[in-house]
């Protein structure tokens, strides 16, 4: 009997890019970025480190890959089928949210604003400011102006990451902020002052909301 071929498929074939992602995802979620190491996947997904590496080349290409699959959802989520200043809106509010369940993601995008998320953004808002009629040399920068702002957002979040202790509550955090811009030379601050019980007490999600609204106004100036 002539001898069995010997089997050449990878143990890589038992996973999936998917999969990983997923699974990264989970780690990002629950420990954070410094937990997310592929030690740490590989054993959760009981396999080794190399055929994690088959389907990703490094740490960089895994988070990359990781936020580009939360913003995909997010946009897939959004309502596009509205008025295109309403598509628009959604768009802003779904990333936004996205971001708000995972700070994560924040940090990513503002390391690497250059990122296959960040594309999508620009691809989801543009599509929509071009059907609301915005005339094309001012597209892109229509388009920048409303990235920037969500960017800006997203730096805001990964900064909040990285300095406030996760258990720490938001009301108290504000509280803290305004105590120490309020508690000396109100005479320079008077308009910080003005604003004291409004930055302890807004709400974060019609603040961003409110943003996207001025700008839209701007851009509805030059149609």
């Amino acid at each position: 009997m002539p001898p069995k071929p010997r089997r050449t498929e990878r143990r890589s074939d038992a996973l999936s890019k998917e999969r990983i992602i997923a699974a990264a995802i989970d780690v990002l979620d629950t420990d954070g970025e410094g937990a997310l190491t592929f030690r740490a996947l590989a054993t959760r997904l009981t396999t080794g480190s190399g055929a994690i590496y088959w389907h990703v080349a490094n740490k960089d290409d895994l988070l990359a890959a990781t936020t580009d699959h939360v913003i995909a959802q997010a946009m897939t989520g959004a309502r596009v089928d509205a008025a295109p200043d309403d598509a628009i809106r959604a768009i802003a509010l779904a990333v936004f949210d996205a971001i708000h369940a995972r700070p994560w993601v924040g940090t990513q995008i503002s390391r690497e604003p250059w990122q296959s998320g960040t594309r999508r953004i620009f691809e989801g808002l543009g599509q929509q400011l071009q059907a609301l009629g915005v005339p094309e040399r001012a597209q892109f920068d229509s388009a920048s102006a409303l990235v920037s702002y969500m960017l800006g957002l997203a730096a805001q979040y990964a900064a909040g990451a990285r300095l406030v202790a996760r258990k720490t509550s938001r009301t108290g955090f504000l509280t803290d902020v305004v105590a120490r811009w309020t508690q000396d030379e109100p005479d320079q601050y008077p308009f910080v002052q003005q604003i004291a019980d409004e930055l302890r007490e807004h709400d974060d999600r019609e603040q961003f909301r409110a943003g996207i609204d001025l700008i839209l106004a701007g851009i509805a100036a030059i149609r």
